[in-house]
Protein backbone atom coordinates (compact mmCIF):
# COMPACT_ATOMS: atom_id res chain seq x y z
CA UNK A 1 0.00 0.00 0.00
CA UNK A 2 0.90 3.28 -0.58
CA UNK A 3 2.00 5.83 2.23
CA UNK A 4 -0.31 8.18 1.21
CA UNK A 5 -3.24 5.43 1.39
CA UNK A 6 -1.65 4.35 5.03
CA UNK A 7 -4.48 5.58 7.67
CA UNK A 8 -3.17 6.73 11.33
CA UNK A 9 -4.42 4.35 13.69
CA UNK A 10 -5.51 5.21 17.50
CA UNK A 11 -4.68 2.56 19.91
CA UNK A 12 -5.61 2.51 23.34
CA UNK A 13 -3.43 0.49 25.36
CA UNK A 14 -4.55 -1.18 28.27
CA UNK A 15 -2.42 -2.01 31.02
CA UNK A 16 -1.32 -1.38 34.15
CA UNK A 17 2.88 -2.03 33.79
CA UNK A 18 4.65 1.03 33.44
CA UNK A 19 7.70 -0.65 32.26
CA UNK A 20 5.94 -3.06 29.49
CA UNK A 21 3.95 0.58 28.36
CA UNK A 22 7.27 2.36 27.73
CA UNK A 23 8.78 -1.12 25.78
CA UNK A 24 5.38 -1.36 23.83
CA UNK A 25 5.43 2.83 22.95
CA UNK A 26 9.64 2.59 21.88
CA UNK A 27 7.87 -0.43 19.80
CA UNK A 28 5.25 1.51 17.95
CA UNK A 29 7.74 4.33 17.35
CA UNK A 30 10.18 1.81 15.80
CA UNK A 31 7.53 -0.44 14.07
CA UNK A 32 5.23 2.51 13.11
CA UNK A 33 6.14 5.69 13.16
CA UNK A 34 3.12 8.05 13.45
CA UNK A 35 0.57 6.20 14.70
CA UNK A 36 -0.80 6.95 18.03
CA UNK A 37 -0.68 5.37 21.07
CA UNK A 38 -2.48 6.27 24.34
CA UNK A 39 -2.36 4.45 27.67
CA UNK A 40 -4.71 3.98 30.27
CA UNK A 41 -3.62 1.97 33.87
CA UNK A 42 -6.84 -0.34 34.40
CA UNK A 43 -10.60 -0.90 33.95
CA UNK A 44 -11.94 2.20 35.22
CA UNK A 45 -9.49 4.34 33.39
CA UNK A 46 -10.12 2.59 30.36
CA UNK A 47 -14.14 3.05 30.84
CA UNK A 48 -13.87 6.52 31.35
CA UNK A 49 -11.70 6.94 28.74
CA UNK A 50 -14.38 5.68 26.15
CA UNK A 51 -16.63 6.88 27.41
CA UNK A 52 -14.91 10.44 27.60
CA UNK A 53 -15.91 11.24 31.27
CA UNK A 54 -13.58 13.41 33.51
CA UNK A 55 -10.08 14.14 32.29
CA UNK A 56 -10.37 12.10 28.56
CA UNK A 57 -13.55 14.45 27.36
CA UNK A 58 -12.42 15.42 24.07
CA UNK A 59 -9.93 12.31 23.71
CA UNK A 60 -9.86 10.31 20.29
CA UNK A 61 -12.03 7.46 20.11
CA UNK A 62 -9.61 4.59 19.69
CA UNK A 63 -9.22 2.28 16.68
CA UNK A 64 -8.42 -0.28 18.22
CA UNK A 65 -7.80 -1.57 22.08
CA UNK A 66 -4.58 -3.35 23.15
CA UNK A 67 -6.26 -5.28 26.22
CA UNK A 68 -4.19 -6.58 29.23
CA UNK A 69 -6.40 -9.37 31.57
CA UNK A 70 -5.00 -8.51 34.54
CA UNK A 71 -5.24 -4.65 36.14
CA UNK A 72 -6.37 -3.40 39.45
CA UNK A 73 -9.64 -2.00 40.00
CA UNK A 74 -11.30 -3.73 36.86
CA UNK A 75 -9.63 -6.57 35.19
CA UNK A 76 -9.55 -6.84 31.51
CA UNK A 77 -12.25 -9.57 31.31
CA UNK A 78 -14.50 -7.21 33.23
CA UNK A 79 -13.92 -4.87 30.70
CA UNK A 80 -13.97 -6.74 27.63
CA UNK A 81 -17.71 -7.57 28.78
CA UNK A 82 -18.84 -4.42 29.73
CA UNK A 83 -17.78 -3.01 26.27
CA UNK A 84 -19.34 -5.53 24.44
CA UNK A 85 -22.57 -4.88 26.15
CA UNK A 86 -22.47 -1.56 25.20
CA UNK A 87 -24.09 -0.55 21.77
CA UNK A 88 -21.46 2.57 21.80
CA UNK A 89 -18.49 0.81 22.08
CA UNK A 90 -18.95 -2.51 21.05
CA UNK A 91 -17.70 -2.33 17.52
CA UNK A 92 -14.19 -1.26 18.98
CA UNK A 93 -11.83 -3.97 18.09
CA UNK A 94 -10.15 -5.17 20.80
CA UNK A 95 -6.77 -7.18 20.76
CA UNK A 96 -5.81 -9.15 23.94
CA UNK A 97 -1.98 -8.88 24.72
CA UNK A 98 -1.15 -10.52 27.52
CA UNK A 99 1.04 -12.98 29.53
CA UNK A 100 -1.92 -15.86 29.87
CA UNK A 101 -1.42 -17.81 27.01
CA UNK A 102 -3.71 -20.48 28.60
CA UNK A 103 -5.93 -22.54 26.68
CA UNK A 104 -8.89 -21.83 28.44
CA UNK A 105 -8.17 -18.18 28.61
CA UNK A 106 -8.04 -18.27 24.93
CA UNK A 107 -11.13 -19.83 24.02
CA UNK A 108 -13.50 -17.85 26.88
CA UNK A 109 -11.90 -14.38 25.47
CA UNK A 110 -12.67 -14.90 21.64
CA UNK A 111 -16.42 -16.42 23.26
CA UNK A 112 -16.38 -12.67 24.77
CA UNK A 113 -15.90 -11.07 22.12
CA UNK A 114 -12.59 -10.48 21.43
CA UNK A 115 -11.02 -10.00 17.96
CA UNK A 116 -7.67 -11.48 18.58
CA UNK A 117 -4.97 -12.93 21.22
CA UNK A 118 -1.66 -11.58 21.72
CA UNK A 119 1.16 -13.28 24.25
CA UNK A 120 3.61 -10.96 25.37
CA UNK A 121 6.53 -11.15 23.67
CA UNK A 122 9.52 -11.52 25.71
CA UNK A 123 12.24 -9.52 24.23
CA UNK A 124 12.13 -6.23 22.74
CA UNK A 125 12.94 -7.07 19.11
CA UNK A 126 10.07 -9.83 19.12
CA UNK A 127 7.81 -7.31 20.12
CA UNK A 128 8.52 -4.69 17.62
CA UNK A 129 7.92 -8.02 14.85
CA UNK A 130 4.64 -7.97 16.64
CA UNK A 131 4.07 -4.68 16.32
CA UNK A 132 4.89 -3.89 13.32
CA UNK A 133 2.34 -6.93 11.67
CA UNK A 134 -0.69 -5.61 14.40
CA UNK A 135 0.02 -2.28 12.80
CA UNK A 136 -0.35 -3.11 9.48
CA UNK A 137 -3.06 -5.20 9.75
CA UNK A 138 -5.27 -2.42 11.23
CA UNK A 139 -3.98 0.77 9.39
CA UNK A 140 -3.23 -0.54 5.88
CA UNK A 141 -4.75 -4.31 5.44
CA UNK A 142 -8.68 -3.94 6.70
CA UNK A 143 -10.89 -1.46 6.55
CA UNK A 144 -12.10 0.34 9.99
CA UNK A 145 -14.71 3.34 11.13
CA UNK A 146 -13.86 6.62 11.20
CA UNK A 147 -13.54 7.53 14.46
CA UNK A 148 -12.09 10.91 15.79
CA UNK A 149 -9.65 12.87 13.90
CA UNK A 150 -7.45 10.52 12.59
Amino acid sequence: MSQQNKKTLVVLMADDDDDYYLLTKQAFEEACPGQQLYRVEDGVELMSYLKAEGKYQGSLRPHVILLDLNMPRKNGRQVLQEIKMDPNLRQIPIVILTTSKAEHDIKELYQSGAHSYIGKPLGFNQLVDVIKIFCRYWSETIELPFYGKT
